[in-house]
């Protein structure tokens, strides 16, 4: 070891710059790769707010609409709110988003892949910067050497693999556009299906105060016959128990409405029920029934969106299946390189050398499989058992599609016609109890009569409600089935 003592100024001065060149090229590479990680972060921040910006892009007026809805809610109301806030809706619309980005990025392989790599690395033995170019070549030598360097790859023929995962994603994609417009359409349904519900609730829990202020009545009066010495104690008292009864029933349906409103804001969005929610429609029969359910079944297997999703599902495993069987076909591909190579400080040099140089090339590479334990023909296979599945739960949705249209247009005609018996019912109960408060009234009938009149008529006017309810439910259930409305 040589003591500091016989160290020149030269060979000092020589040694230091040396060192400041080292970290002045050190700061620069690392400013170089915080740079590069910078614009990544910044571009992938940007993708996702777009993402973001396209899946919860929602109308103005609807989200002003939810906010200031004054308590009023109609049915078209609550399914346009349901559509703005339910959180399935928004899972199905990241759904979209995302075979989207899986459908871009089967079509990136059609452009050339071009990505920049730097790296550092230590030896210890020096290594020479670059390869020689020719037999005798001087060049440079150190043990720490820096690249850089830009490299493009073009895929020239694949088998047609490129192009079958591709229309697969594509397929893909249209599918869950498809089953996000049955996931709506479902939504739709429910919707309707708890609002006819609460409409019709609401009338049985009138029918029931009605029938409560009528048997009011009915308990004054006789209790003033009594009074009169005209009836019995008995009479008073079975007119009470009738009271009590009817009071408890309408309690339940107080608390059965109660839980419907709680379902219906639920479906909506909303955490708790508004307390002054209140529901403008007045649930009526309209009759307009369907006359040819064949037909039905043909404009469902047209019309329904997880029908269609099926099918674009099979369409896409089959191209799966060829993705797959391009595997066993010869990889072709265009690669180039270019770059620079840096020694920082070079313990060897030629003369008229460098310590940075360029380097390049660009070449064909071809890949050619010739025995991968199996890997490709199980792949074939799993796919192809993926497709025999596919085209199975297309047939039972053929099978389903046609069970469910068929039950719900008899639904419908049951409904229909037992609206129109209830209307007679009624009519008749109300008739049946007139007259027997009447002859009660006249001392020619029994109480007994006329508290059954009563609860003929309130069962007659809860059962044409019910029913009124079923016939506007399965009606939505009809159209959900053939996926148009009727």
């Amino acid at each position: 070891m040589i003591p500091n003592e016989y160290i020149t100024k030269h060979e000092f001065n020589r040694s230091y710059i040396s060192m400041i060149r080292f970290r002045i090229k050190k700061m620069l590479l690392a400013i170089v790769l915080i740079s590069l990680a910078a614009v990544v972060i910044q571009v992938g921040s940007g993708v996702i707010l777009a993402a973001e910006h396209t899946v919860n892009q929602v109308d103005p007026q609807t989200s002003s609409g939810v906010a200031a809805n004054g308590g009023l809610f109609s049915l078209d109301r609550c399914i346009e709110i349901a559509l703005a806030k339910n959180p399935e809706i928004a899972a199905s619309k990241w759904d979209i988003a995302a075979a989207d980005s899986r459908y871009d990025a089967a079509r990136s392989a059609f452009w050339p892949q071009i990505s920049a790599e730097g790296g550092y690395q230590h030896f210890v033995d020096s290594q020479r910067l670059i390869q020689a170019k020719y037999n005798g070549e001087v060049g440079v030598f150190d043990n720490d050497l820096y690249r850089g360097d830009l490299i493009a790859k073009i895929n020239l023929y694949a088998g047609g693999r490129m192009t079958s995962e591709t229309g697969a994603a594509g397929k893909l994609s249209e599918a869950e556009k498809k089953k996000f417009v049955r996931t709506r359409d479902e939504l739709i349904y429910s919707v309707a299906g708890v609002y006819f519900s609460i409409l019709g609730q609401q009338q049985v829990i009138a029918s029931l105060v009605f029938s409560l202020q009528a048997l009011d009545e009915n308990l004054k009066r006789t209790a003033q016959l009594y009074d009169a010495r005209k009836v019995a104690r008995v009479d008073v008292l079975r007119t009470e128990v009738r009271l009590t009864d009817l009071k408890q029933n309408l309690l339940r349906e107080k608390n059965v409405l109660a839980v419907q409103r709680r379902i219906l804001f639920s479906l909506m969005g909303y955490d708790a029920v508004p307390d002054d929610a209140r529901f403008e429609d007045k649930l009526e029969f309209n009759v307009k029934t369907p006359s040819n359910p064949g037909g039905l079944i043909e404009t469902a297997l047209k019309n329904r969106p997880d029908f269609l999703a099926a099918k674009e599902r099979v369409e896409a495993q089959i191209l799966k299946v060829s993705a797959a069987r391009a595997a066993y076909w010869p990889n072709l591909n265009v690669l180039g390189t270019y770059g620079k190579r840096n020694a920082p400080s070079p313990e060897d040099t030629g003369k008229n050398t460098n310590a940075t140089e360029s380097v390049g090339s660009v070449g064909l590479v071809l890949s050619v499989p010739i025995f991968d334990g199996g890997l490709i023909s199980a792949k074939v296979r799993e796919e192809m058992a993926s497709l025999a599945a596919a085209r199975e739960r297309l047939k039972k949705l053929d099978i389903q599609i046609r069970q469910e249209t068929e039950t719900a247009f008899l639904d419908v005609l049951s409904n229909a016609e037992r609206m129109k018996a209830m209307e007679t019912a009624i009519d008749q109960a109300k008739e049946s109890f007139r007259i027997e408060s009447l002859k009660y009234e006249m001392g020619k009938g029994s109480l007994t009569d006329v508290l059954d009149a009563q609860a003929a008529q309130l069962l007659a006017e809860t059962n044409y409600c019910r029913a009124c309810v079923d016939y506007h439910t399965a009606m939505a259930r009809l159209r959900l089935a053939t996926g148009e409305n009727i």
